[in-house]
C-alpha cells in the first residue's frame, strides 16, 4: 500500500491512503469523508475550494457521488461558472446534484440557467424523481425572474405530482405569486393551505400585499394572524411597520412599539429603523427621534440615514443637516444614501441654500461623487435653476447609470434646451447606455417644449421599434401636446384613438388645450364629448372650451348654450366660468 500524506497548513488533519483509483472506493472510510467535509466548510473563498478540488481530482474522489456532491455544494454558492463545469463533467449525476445546482443558479446573476436545468433533469429523471427541493429551487429562480408562464407551468408539475402537500412547496408558490405581483393567485394559494398555514405564509402573503400597495388587506390579515395565535417574528414586524407607513394609522404602529418594547425586539437595529421610518412618515418625528436617542446598541449609518431622512421629507432641513454633523462627531462615515435624500427633499422644497452647502460638504470631506450622489445633485442643481452647476457635477461624475443621463436630459428641457437634451440622449445611446421609460419621457417632454416636431416622432418610433418599451399614457400626452403645440390636430386626434388604455382623460384634455390655441372649435367639441362619454368631465374642460370658441371669435353666448345643452351639465353664466385665481410659485432660500 502506498502511503501520501498532504502537508499544507491548509490541508491540516487531511490524510488520504489509498492503492489506485480503482479500489479507492473501498478503502474510502467515513472518517476520511468527514474531513473532506469539514475541510469544504472552512474554505471562505473559491480559490480554497479550488485546492480541495485539486485535492480530489489528485486522490480520486471526484469519482466518488458522495465528495463531489459535497464539493458542488461548497462551490454552487460560490461561483455558479466553475460549479457548472464540474457539474457537466458527472457521468450520471443524481439527483441531490441537480437540486444543488439549481439552488446556486436561484441565488446568482443567471437564474434562467436554473430553469433549463430544471427541464433537462425532468426529461433526464422523466419525472419520477423529482422531490420538494426541485420545486422550492426552480420557483426561485422563476420569481427571480418574473417569469410568470414559467412559474405556472411548475405549478401545474406540483399538483400533478402531489408534492402540493409540502409546506415549503406551497410557500415557494406563495411568494413566487406575491413577487410576480399576482396577488390574487398568492392569496387562493395561501387559503389552500388551510391548517398547515405557519408563519412564513403570512409573512410572504403580508409581504406581497405590500408589495402590491394593498396595505389595509395586509393589516387585516395581521390581524387575522393575531387571532389565530401565530406568533410574531422580527419579520413581521418589519412587514407591519412599513405598511402602516402607507396608510398612516398612528395607533397600530404605537401598539406594535409597546409590543417591540415588551418581547425585547428593540435590540434589534432593523427593527428600531422600521419605527423611525413609520414615526417619520406620519409626522411624529419627536417619537422618531426619541426612539433613536434612547436605545442603547449602536447606530449604524443606516439608522442615521433613516433618521435624517425623516428630519428632512418633513421640512426640517437645518436639523437634518445638523445631524449629518453630529455623524461626523460619532465617527459615523456619512454615505451617498445619506446626503442624495437630503439633497432631494432640497429638490421638491427649494432650498437651494441647504443644497449647495451639502454640496460643499461632499467636497470638504473628500467623498465619492459615485452616481446616486451625482445624480442628486445634478436633479437638485437643474430644479433649482442653475443649470450650470448640474452640468458641471454630471461631467464630474465617474460613472454614471441611465437615472444620470435621465437628469441631466430633464435639465436641459426644463430649461428650454430641447437640442442640447436631444444631443445628450443620442450621446447616451453612443456610450451604450439603454434609455428607460423614464428616460423617453423626459426627451419627448423636451421635444414638446422645445418645438421639436420630427425629432419627438424619432424617439418615439425609436422607444416601440428599437428599445421594445411599450409607451404609456405619459408618452402618448407628450406626443399629443408636441403635435397639438405645432398645429397638427387632427395627427393627434388619430394618435389618441388609437391609445392602448381606453377611457383615459389625460391626452383628451391634452388636445382640448391645443384646440383652444389654434381655435379649432369643431374638434374641441368632439374631444369635449369623448370627455362626458368615459364619464371624466371637469368644470376646467367647459372654461377651456369657451376660451375655444373666444379665439375663434365666437360670441360667448354659443358656448353658454352648448353648456345648457349638455345632458346632466349644471347650466352656469359664462362670466362665472372665467374666473380663477392665479398661480404664483417660489424657491426659498432658507
Amino acid at each position: 500500500m502506498i502511503k501520501r500524506t498532504i502537508n499544507s497548513r491548509f490541508y491540516k488533519g487531511f490524510e488520504i491512503r489509498y492503492t489506485n483509483r480503482q479500489n479507492y472506493s473501498t478503502l474510502c472510510s467515513d472518517y476520511q469523508h468527514q474531513n473532506l467535509i469539514s475541510l469544504l466548510q472552512s474554505c471562505e473563498h473559491v480559490s480554497q475550494t479550488a485546492q480541495v478540488h485539486g485535492l480530489m481530482l489528485k486522490t480520486g474522489l471526484d469519482n466518488i457521488p458522495f465528495p463531489i456532491s459535497k464539493l458542488l455544494a461548497q462551490v454552487s454558492m460560490q461561483d455558479t461558472h466553475y460549479a457548472s463545469s464540474i457539474f457537466n463533467h458527472i457521468e450520471s449525476p443524481n439527483l441531490y446534484m441537480f437540486n444543488t445546482i439549481i439552488r446556486g443558479y436561484s441565488v446568482s446573476d443567471d437564474p434562467r440557467k436554473g430553469l433549463i436545468l430544471f427541464n433537462q433533469m425532468r426529461a433526464k429523471t422523466r419525472g419520477f424523481l423529482l422531490d420538494q427541493f426541485a420545486f422550492v429551487s426552480v420557483l426561485k429562480c422563476c420569481a427571480r425572474l418574473s417569469a410568470i408562464w414559467s412559474g405556472l407551468g411548475v405549478h401545474n408539475v406540483v399538483l400533478k405530482s402531489g408534492f402540493d402537500l409540502f409546506v415549503n412547496v406551497k410557500n415557494s408558490l406563495l411568494n413566487f405569486y406575491c413577487v410576480c405581483g399576482r396577488i390574487e393567485e398568492a392569496h387562493q394559494v395561501f387559503d389552500e393551505m388551510g391548517e398547515r398555514k405557519d408563519l412564513v405564509s403570512w409573512n410572504t402573503l403580508m409581504g406581497g400585499y405590500l408589495c402590491v400597495s394593498h396595505y389595509d388587506m395586509a393589516v387585516d390579515l395581521f390581524k387575522e394572524m393575531c387571532r389565530d395565535d401565530f406568533g410574531i417574528s422580527v419579520t413581521t414586524i418589519l412587514i407591519v411597520l412599513s405598511t402602516l407607513g402607507g396608510l398612516k394609522n398612528v395607533s397600530l404602529g404605537e401598539c406594535l412599539h409597546v409590543f417591540c418594547i415588551k418581547v425585547g425586539f428593540l435590540s434589534n437595529l432593523n427593527v428600531v429603523t422600521a419605527l423611525i421610518s413609520m414615526y417619520g412618515k406620519h409626522g411624529d418625528i419627536c417619537s422618531a427621534r426619541q426612539i433613536f436617542d434612547e436605545i442603547d446598541v449602536r447606530k449604524d449609518v443606516v439608522l442615521w440615514n433613516c433618521l435624517i431622512d425623516g428630519y428632512a421629507k418633513n421640512g426640517l432641513l437645518e436639523e437634518a443637516l445638523e445631524l449629518v454633523r453630529s455623524m461626523k462627531h460619532n465617527s459615523v462615515q456619512t454615505n451617498s444614501s445619506t446626503l442624495a435624500g437630503l439633497l432631494s427633499a432640497c429638490s421638491a422644497s427649494g432650498a437651494l441654500t441647504v443644497g449647495q452647502y451639502v454640496h460643499d460638504y461632499v467636497e470638504e470631506e473628500k467623498l465619492v461623487l459615485d452616481v446616486v450622489l451625482g445624480t442628486a445633485l445634478v436633479d437638485m442643481y437643474a430644479k433649482s435653476g442653475l443649470l450650470g452647476k448640474a452640468i458641471n457635477v454630471f461631467d464630474k461624475m465617474e460613472s454614471k447609470d441611465v437615472k444620470s443621463w435621465t437628469a441631466m436630459i430633464s435639465g436641459y428641457g426644463a430649461h428650454g434646451q430641447a437640442s442640447r437634451a436631444i444631443g445628450l440622449f443620442h450621446r447616451m445611446g453612443e456610450e451604450g447606455f439603454a434609455p428607460n421609460e423614464v428616460t423617453f419621457l423626459a426627451v419627448l417632454n423636451s421635444c414638446s417644449h422645445g418645438g421639436l416636431v420630427v425629432e419627438g416622432m424619432r424617439c418615439f418610433t425609436k422607444m416601440v421599434k428599437v428599445y421594445k418599451l411599450m409607451p404609456k399614457i405619459e408618452h402618448y400626452g407628450c406626443m399629443i401636446d408636441l403635435l397639438g403645440r405645432a398645429g397638427l390636430l387632427e395627427e393627434a386626434y388619430g394618435l389618441i384613438k388609437g391609445l392602448p388604455i381606453e377611457g383615459d382623460a389625460t391626452a383628451w384634455r391634452a388636445l382640448l388645450g391645443a384646440c383652444r390655441v389654434y381655435g379649432n372649435v369643431e374638434l374641441a367639441e368632439r374631444v369635449k364629448q369623448q370627455l362626458e362619454e368615459i364619464n371624466d368631465e371637469h368644470p376646467a374642460d367647459s372654461l377651456v372650451l369657451n376660451s375655444t370658441y373666444a379665439v375663434a371669435g365666437m360670441v360667448k353666448s354659443n358656448a353658454y348654450m352648448l353648456e345648457r345643452g349638455k345632458k346632466g351639465v349644471k347650466e352656469v353664466d359664462c362670466d362665472e366660468f372665467g374666473k380663477k385665481e392665479a398661480g404664483y410659485s417660489k424657491v426659498d432660500s432658507y
